[in-house]
């Protein structure tokens, strides 16, 4: 069976561009239940037009379409324009930093150069370990508004680097997805990569390069993943996440985080049922390390599982590979013919290169 997944926005944009035959929802708007509620899923027959998701057996609504809520209409799609409306470029522009002691006002200020008005500019001093970033979500829904609303226009994403937009390849990845499927152009004004990137001509070459770097990420992930159970093997152990933050503990920071609630907000709730810290809070590390190692295997699922299923096929044929153990000769130890054989092998040449010179 396969499992159900969380819709992206760009899946439930997806969707949502075809009526549904069952509730009747226009294009634009999410299904309706029989209560007049959203639906906490799509409806088999809307979501199956989308070929990506069509052997799905089900489709979550996102939470900001907000399922169980008091079903309300969306936008309408727009209706198809003339090929010889005249188009422009529309920039929005997104600027952030890590930290509070960091200076955020001379990535405003090249944004401002570049022609993007103020009003048009999303900032925000945050990390990119949070997951959810506020100002980020906003710039890139306001993007996908005016595309849907006026689709022969160029709109383009403007950051100042591209380490503003995320920490990793998987993210990079995701978001050159999103763009991609919204027809949005990306553009970095500095960094080692400055330029403008539309996916849909000469910039596919850099979100082609996203797929390279995620796929090395998943290589990486997955021999990191077998050494560890490996090395955990040897010890007479069983490799996974420490015990310390519970999967109920985990789903409840995921549940929190996704509500805009930091770690350091949700760590005095939690308390460890087992062990020697039983009854205690865990701490903001041990919960930043949990969620780091759910974030890799849901970026790069396969990838842990094809480090498990690699590690039980080295077991089942006993050929896992083991350090080599180390022989030190003592001076009274007889010589192997082995040894003997490599010793005059190597007498002969140094005698022949000595005859040459």
């Amino acid at each position: 069976m396969t499992a159900p997944q969380e819709a992206s926005p760009s899946d439930a944009d997806n969707v949502e561009r075809h009526p549904c035959p069952r509730c009747t929802a226009e294009p634009g708007s999410p299904c309706r239940s029989r209560s007049g509620a959203v639906a906490g899923t799509y409806h088999t027959g809307r979501f199956t037009k989308v070929p990506r998701l069509a052997k799905l057996l089900r489709v979550p609504t996102p939470a900001d379409r907000g399922p169980g809520q008091p079903w309300r209409p969306g936008t309408p799609v727009p209706p198809a324009l003339a090929p010889d409306t005249p188009s422009a470029d529309i920039r929005i522009g997104y600027a952030r930093c890590s930290t509070l002691t960091q200076e955020l006002q001379s990535q405003l200020d090249a944004l401002a150069k570049h022609g993007i008005p103020r009003d048009k500019v999303f900032s925000e001093k945050i990390s990119t370990r949070v997951r959810v970033r506020p100002q980020f979500e906003a710039a890139l829904a306001l993007a996908r508004q005016i595309k849907a609303h006026a689709p022969h226009c160029r709109v383009i994403f403007t950051v100042y680097e591209m380490k503003r937009l995320g920490r990793d390849a998987a993210e990079l990845t995701a978001l050159a997805d999103h763009l991609t499927a919204h027809g949005l152009v990306l553009e970095m004004l500095a960094g080692p990569l400055p330029g403008m990137y539309d996916p849909s001509g000469p910039g596919r070459l850099l979100f082609a390069f996203f797929a390279a770097m995620a796929e090395t990420e998943r290589e990486n992930i997955r021999e990191s993943t077998l050494e560890g159970l490996d090395a955990a093997a040897r010890k007479g152990k069983h490799g996974g996440r420490p015990p310390v933050i519970t999967d109920d503990m985990l789903h409840t920071v995921l549940r929190r985080r996704a509500n805009g609630e930091s770690v350091e907000e949700i760590q005095p709730d939690l308390i460890i049922p087992t062990g020697k810290r039983k009854g205690q809070a865990p701490s903001v590390a041990s919960i930043y390390r949990a969620l780091a190692e759910h974030e890799k295997k849901e970026a790069y699922p396969e990838a842990v599982e094809a480090a498990h299923a690699d590690f039980a096929n080295l077991q089942d044929a006993n050929d896992i590979p083991r350090p080599r153990r180390a022989r030190i000769r003592r001076p009274d130890d007889r010589v192997t013919a082995e040894e003997a054989d490599l010793r005059r092998r190597l007498q002969a040449q140094v005698l022949q290169s000595t005859e040459t010179e």
